[in-house]
């Protein structure tokens, strides 16, 4: 009777490991996109003249920003009076 209640033990432990396994499976997947977003919109931003200037903390905002789909519209200077 003992070792019947070692195996269904057994049983349920291997079904929420799986269950678990399977359902942290997309969550990895997103989480490795958006490591892979944050990397090279960092790196990019890296190259614009005018993020130089920017400190490591706003660099990342702003690749945050961007990652999460931020929309920034440029803001046209015109001398038409």
């Amino acid at each position: 009777m003992n070792n019947f209640i070692f195996k269904i033990y057994l049983v349920l432990l291997s079904v929420g490991f799986t269950t678990i396994s399977i359902l942290l499976f997309p969550i990895s997947r997103q989480a490795s996109s958006w490591n892979r977003c944050l990397r090279k919109t960092s790196e990019t931003l890296s190259k614009v003249k005018a993020v130089e200037k920017m400190n490591d903390e706003s660099k990342e905002v702003l690749s945050v920003m961007i990652c999460n789909g931020a929309v920034f519209e440029p803001k046209f200077k015109s001398n038409i009076q």
